[in-house]
């Protein structure tokens, strides 16, 4: 089974400072249909203006990832951490027990695109973790998350796997699934066909029951795949 998320047909806020697309049900935005998928619970695509942004405000019992796609976030938390996130970098945070934080566009000039995902831990009461990680190099295929931290990857407290695939025009790809695994892609950019169905920019596939994925690339693209359990 293939399903399809628009970008456009995404629950929508704009709040001036902040405008933001919700693939799944998130504050004021509710769809029973949307609720998540497995362990993914949030996925929003957020711009937030130079001088803006989320005031401290706390969590509990969510790892909370954050791609930065354009500008720099600016952190600040509970646990003592302070730490600027630039574009390309992928920040991870364990809210566990609870964690309180704030997220800002520090630049005056320069607008913030970014990612925030919500993912289910697999247990609860973690004690709050902060990891950030600069991947170099963009390879074809490259670990972002995972249980065990393997091969430079950053942890997660679930049985999943993130990769990021940058993908060159006219390519095609294959991933493996194994069985009772549910896969979510959301296309970063470019234009992909995955199993048949097009998708382009900021467009989420949900995949289940299914043994393999197959991508052909109609222009330069980048996808983040994640390899989710059947729960």
């Amino acid at each position: 089974m293939i399903y399809l998320r628009k970008a456009d047909v995404r629950g929508h806020a704009n709040h001036g400072w902040l405008d933001s697309w919700h693939s799944f049900s998130f504050a004021d935005y509710y769809d029973p249909n949307f609720m998540g998928f497995s362990a993914l619970r949030v996925i929003n695509e957020d711009r937030v203006a130079p001088g803006q942004g989320f005031p401290t405000h706390p969590h509990k019992d969510m790892e909370i990832l954050s791609y930065v796609l354009e500008g720099t976030i600016e952190h600040q938390d509970s646990m003592g951490n302070k730490e600027r996130v630039p574009a390309g970098d992928f920040q991870i945070m364990s809210a566990g027990t609870g964690v309180r934080h704030s997220e800002y566009n520090p630049s005056d000039s320069e607008p913030l695109h970014f990612y925030q995902i919500w993912i289910i831990p697999d247990r609860k009461d973690i004690t709050p973790r902060y990891e950030q990680k600069t991947f170099a190099e963009k390879h074809a295929r490259q670990l972002v998350l995972s249980p065990d931290a393997r091969d430079g990857s950053l942890k997660v407290y679930q049985d999943m796997e993130l990769w990021r695939w940058t993908l060159d025009a006219k390519e095609k790809a294959e991933f493996s699934i194994k069985e009772g695994r549910r896969i979510w892609v959301q296309v970063v950019k470019g234009e992909v066909e995955i199993n048949g169905v097009q998708a382009s920019n900021s467009d989420g596939i949900a995949l289940w029951d299914e043994s393999t994925m197959n991508i052909t690339v109609h222009s330069d693209s980048e996808i983040l795949v994640f390899d989710l359990p059947k729960v």
